[in-house]
């Protein structure tokens, strides 16, 4: 008896530190493409994986309108478990054009609560200057890898190393894993250590059509304090991202005379900071990604820029030859290094050293399959059980005639998903072609839970409709289908989401999908 007494307690304790927790091991889904690197990656779902999706059980729970016409839903910031005066939550945050928030407890179905920002152009805007609030809501995360935590058993979000750490500060490994500071949900000294014992508040971050960054309880949506100035009202706004007492953003397409570039904002003293560019929109969907030491690389033009955390110093800058960037980065440990993946308008899929980003040349290149009318606007990177390094790229003209000898699954006409292992031969770091997905109609940037790819035929408007598979992560091949489920098209402002058992699609009439295995309650 007291054994399963102190086994209960032990759990107890541990749920209250897992709001927090989870999203460290990389469980929530904390910003555009999931976390600071923009992997699109959830590296410990309790229930998806791919033995349970090539069994019955997984559909569709719940759909729910939640705006209307052409107000379109971002992707959302979510919180898998929370303790909070009304009881357990399970959060999803929903950002709208129309200029709002809204918070659903995604096991239910249920509106938790709902916040207006007041009133927005969108109902005037365009697709390149949609006017409202564009950017995806964002939760403060950190920049270090996340942890892996899974039924597969708990693991590194990167590379291993050896060695004994020195007294009382655990294995070196432990010290790598996080090499940076854990971010404060609010400003607060940077003395201050966190307690996973004492009481703290989750924030949900937003940056209104305004330009003035909210930050709001999680649990109704209140202000302890007044917004702060960010950006010039009216731009278009990517890629809300919030880490160490400072948030960061992009601005695209020069909306509303806002000049292009990457803005951070001080989140103790309400300082700004704005890195430039001449070119005319930001490459991708996010706008940029974070490295593990906080270093942001975006890519816009035909340069690829790395910039230091808080003042937005250039650091190091590569310039394509006759190409210009068409995705946002990816970040990610290999052998020892940290790499950065984008492709480029000459249909490219390219790697970089981060360490090495100014010496003017890239580690490899894929050949030119990729289709240079569309932008792959994200891309998505995982490990598998055995180490290897993947990397999964949305293309939206006929690929297949353009890599030989790897596995196909059937013709393409429309789009694809194309898979890349990263190897080294001779020393190098390579670019191997794994396989083509299936036929698909403007695929999305597509996610990956634990070990399943989740990629979306986003459709249409007046001739098909949006179509979720789940890919087999080794070939490509689709385990299952959404089917006629989806009633809309879909379009790239909302993009895939996933978290807490639940994958997540927003069409362009303003409903939310949930896709998952049903709960018992």
């Amino acid at each position: 008896m007291v054994n399963r007494n102190r086994s209960l307690i032990l759990t107890v304790t541990a749920l209250a530190c897992s709001s927090r927790g989870f999203a460290q091991a990389g469980s929530d889904w904390m910003t555009s493409s999931s976390d600071a690197q923009r992997s699109s990656w959830i590296r410990s779902d309790r229930k998806i994986s791919l033995e349970s999706m090539q069994k019955p059980g997984f559909e569709l729970v719940w759909k729910m309108p939640l705006e209307r016409g052409d107000a379109q839903l971002t992707s959302p910031a979510l919180l898998d478990f929370y303790i909070s005066y009304r009881g357990f939550r399970t959060l999803g945050f929903f950002g709208s054009v129309a200029n709002r928030i809204i918070a659903l407890d995604t096991d239910l179905a249920r509106v938790e609560w709902e916040k207006s920002f007041g009133s927005t152009a969108a109902a005037t805007g365009t697709p390149q200057c949609p006017g409202g609030m564009t950017s995806s809501v964002a939760r403060p995360t950190r920049t270090g890898y996340p942890l892996m935590f899974s039924s597969r058993g708990f693991g590194r979000g990167d590379y291993a190393k050896s060695g004994v750490g020195e007294p009382y500060n655990g294995a070196v490994t432990l010290k790598t894993a996080q090499p940076v500071r854990v971010p404060r949900r609010r400003p607060a000294p940077v003395s201050e250590e966190f307690n996973p014992f004492a009481p703290h508040v989750e924030y949900v971050m937003a940056l209104a059509a305004d330009g003035r960054l909210h930050s709001l309880w999680a649990s109704n949506g209140n202000e302890a304090k007044d917004a702060l100035p960010f950006i010039p009202p009216n731009a278009h706004a990517l890629g809300l991202m919030v880490f160490d007492d400072t948030a960061y953003a992009a601005t695209t397409g020069n909306c509303g005379g806002v000049e292009n570039g990457i803005w951070a904002l001080n989140l103790t003293n309400g300082k700004v900071a704005h890195w430039r560019t001449s070119a005319e929109s930001m490459a991708g969907n996010a706008g940029f990604a974070a490295g593990p030491d906080g270093i942001l690389y975006a890519a816009a033009g035909s340069e690829l820029v790395a910039l230091a955390p808080k003042t937005l110093e250039p650091v190091a800058i590569y310039k394509a030859n006759g190409a210009r960037f068409t995705s946002t980065p990816v970040v990610f440990p290999f052998n020892g290094k940290n790499l950065i993946a984008v492709t480029t308008s000459d249909g490219r899929l390219q790697l970089f050293d981060a360490a090495a980003l100014g010496k003017g040349k890239s580690l490899d290149s894929s050949k030119p399959v990729l289709g240079v009318d569309g932008s792959a606007g994200a891309l998505a990177t995982w490990q598998d059980d055995i180490g290897d390094r993947w990397i999964v790229v949305p293309v939206s003209a006929a690929a297949a005639a353009g890599l030989q000898g790897v596995h196909s699954n059937g013709a393409v006409t429309n789009g694809a998903i194309v898979a890349w292992k990263v190897d080294t031969r001779d020393g190098k770091v390579q670019l191997q072609p794994a396989w083509i997905s299936r036929d698909m109609v403007s695929p999305l940037p597509p996610i990956v839970v634990n070990d399943v790819i989740f990629a979306l035929s986003a459709g249409k408007d007046g001739s098909s409709n949006a179509v979720l598979y789940a890919l087999d992560p080794a070939t490509g091949k689709d385990i299952w289908s959404s089917g006629s489920t989806i009633g809309s098209y879909a379009t790239s402002g909302g993009g895939l989401a996933a978290g807490g058992t639940r994958v997540y699609v927003a069409t362009h009439d303003g409903a939310q999908y949930a896709f998952g295995f049903p709960i018992e309650h």
